[in-house]
């Protein structure tokens, strides 16, 4: 169909190319239609054309050919991209069906018959279908799992040396897990402050939205004033009770970092879900409204948007494909899991971060102990990102799956092949990517008429930076802007470098290597403002300490005792 539109566009082309040349040459080569006379004429006496006015016109039949073509690439960009959309969206429903037997037994005809009752509203969006974690799969084969057999007996080693080296510095085996403690601290002010949230995002909108299609019932202008007034008090809740209360509560009660991640992550979390219920059951009363079939509009039961709010999805339906019973087993041990990577995260940072900063507070800053920071840093960054993904993609949202028997468990793909950063946005997280792509991507181009798609991107890298940044803003309590410039400029130029027509190792091996030293920036970077804002603060003091605070800050402490150890030198050289 696509073919045959492109034949019948440029057949349609070339036949007006022919009929406004035949025309202009005819206009020009015969007096007898056009006698002498005006301006437009340039017909001599005895027949002949004026030079001048071929020119003339071989220059309008050029410009005219040019704006013609200009016009059929313009149509032809946007067909192509329209084609390109379903492509994708087509794609993604192959990529929804089951794997080979191999891997998971086949789907009986009454199962994928129940299919259909999983499609998107109006026929567009995400299709939800039955399917295991990708993990879960691979984790069948023995050579995969040897590799999750390597990493727990890493994590073993980590425990081990932990307490030789306690054991040898203090004379006794040391447990009390200060770090995690602190990490954790206030933890009844969290569970309160989530409490209010999950009430609120329950009652709120749902209560807004009901009332705002029950007001959809009346004349046209009292259906657009009730559409302002509710979704303005819908906008105001977004950003005020969700927005602003809960970052209010954990600033002024100065949250340690662990738990400032739960209440802004379950912040960010809950306002995507109630922005993804509005938006998908809002065109449902829309249409109801022009046809006015029934009774009234369909407005989904409280109890499936409480589904929805613990589901781990963000994109809302009225139901989802479910597995018969939940194994709890299963449960226990994805929970068992999450804690593990919790300690193996702790280990980490007590074997890998804090031993080898300890000596960098023995020694002045320069450039060198800032390379070997990003360096030294790459190997407990690049096990915080796989601890970070195994326990939360994998381990966390398989749990709540379970429990609900949500049986669409695709959290993610296989992001580790990827050769292109495209790709790999795509893979990492399919939760995020799923709401960014059908609520940022695609209603900018729907608002824009698709003709700013390359704005459309640019704005879903802004929107994810900007949120990614405000999280850790908020949970470090200091705003440094490291993973936006590198999100906002690293990953939009590796976006287009590594794109999708890279192909082969060599792109995989670049991907994978440039990942690596993001995380060693990551890590050192924000890790030296954090203890460079507690340890070497910037106050009046005498011209001596305002030197080591000069040398010392912004960003370049890391582990306690580095400033008084440096300004001590300082004083020691100074006395000499």
């Amino acid at each position: 169909m696509f073919q045959q539109q492109m034949e019948s566009g440029g057949e349609s082309l070339l036949r007006s190319r022919n009929y406004s040349s035949i025309n202009n040459l005819d206009g020009g080569s015969n007096p007898g239609r056009h006698p002498q006379g005006n301006g437009d004429n340039h017909i001599t006496s005895n027949g002949k054309i004026e030079v001048e006015h071929v020119i003339s016109k071989k220059l309008q039949l050029k410009r005219k050919a040019e704006v013609l073509k200009d016009d059929l690439l313009r149509q032809f960009e946007s067909q192509v991209h329209d084609f390109m959309d379903s492509l994708i969206e087509e794609s993604a429903s192959l990529e929804s069906t089951p794997l080979p037997a191999a891997f998971s037994p086949p789907l009986s005809d009454k199962e994928r018959s129940k299919l259909g009752h999983f499609q998107p509203p109006h026929g567009q969006g995400k299709h939800f279908i039955s399917r295991r974690s990708l993990l879960d799969e691979l984790f069948e084969v023995n050579h995969i799992r040897t590799i999750y057999h390597m990493f727990i007996a890493l994590l073993i080693l980590f425990i081990l040396s932990t307490l030789v080296v306690d054991f040898l510095d203090e004379g006794r085996l040391v447990l009390d897990f200060d770090l995690l403690v602190y990490a954790f601290g206030q933890f009844p002010l969290v569970v309160c402050t989530w409490l209010c949230m999950f009430l609120s995002v329950l009652l709120v909108p749902y209560t807004l939205f009901h009332l705002w299609s029950q007001s959809q019932s009346g004349s046209h202008g009292r259906q657009r004033l009730f559409s302002w007034l509710f979704g303005s008090a819908f906008l105001l809740y977004q950003g005020l009770g969700l927005g602003f209360l809960p970052t209010y509560v954990v600033v002024t009660n100065s949250l340690p970092p662990a738990s400032c991640f739960i209440v802004t992550l379950e912040q960010v979390r809950l306002i995507m879900k109630a922005h993804s219920f509005v938006r998908e059951n809002a065109p449902r009363v829309l249409a109801w409204t022009k046809d006015k079939t029934g009774r009234g509009p369909v407005i989904p039961q409280v109890s499936l948007y409480l589904y929805f709010l613990f589901a781990p999805t963000l994109i809302y339906r009225d139901k989802y494909p479910r597995n018969p019973a939940t194994r709890w087993g299963y449960v226990a041990t994805k929970l068992l899991q999450v804690l593990g990577c919790l300690f193996y995260t702790y280990y980490v940072f007590v074997r890998l971060c804090i031993p080898q900063f300890r000596s960098i507070s023995l020694q002045l800053f320069n450039l060198r102990a800032m390379v070997l920071c990003v360096f030294n840093s790459i190997l407990p960054g690049v096990l915080v990102l796989l601890l970070g993904f195994f326990a939360f993609l994998h381990c966390w949202l398989n749990a709540f799956a379970e429990m609900l028997c949500f049986a669409d468990r695709m959290f993610y793909k296989d992001w580790w092949n990827s050769t292109s950063y495209a790709n790999y946005y795509r893979t990492w997280n399919v939760v995020v990517h799923d709401w960014l792509y059908y609520y940022v991507y695609r209603d900018f181009l729907l608002i824009s008429q698709k003709r700013f798609r390359p704005a459309a991107m640019f704005f879903v890298f802004t929107v994810s930076a900007v949120v990614h940044e405000y999280i850790l803003a908020v949970s470090f309590g200091f705003f440094y802007p490291v993973l936006f410039c590198l999100f906002m400029f690293f990953g939009m130029m590796f976006n287009f470098i590594f794109h999708d027509r890279r192909k082969g190792p060599i792109w995989n091996i670049l991907m994978w290597a440039s990942l690596f030293l993001g995380q060693g920036v990551i890590i050192c970077l924000y890790s030296q403002e954090w203890y460079a804002r507690r340890y070497c603060p910037l106050k009046e003091a005498s011209p001596q300490d305002n030197a080591a605070t000069t040398i010392f800050h912004p960003g370049n402490v890391f582990v306690p005792g580095f400033a008084e150890a440096s300004v001590l030198e300082l004083s020691e050289s100074s006395d000499d």
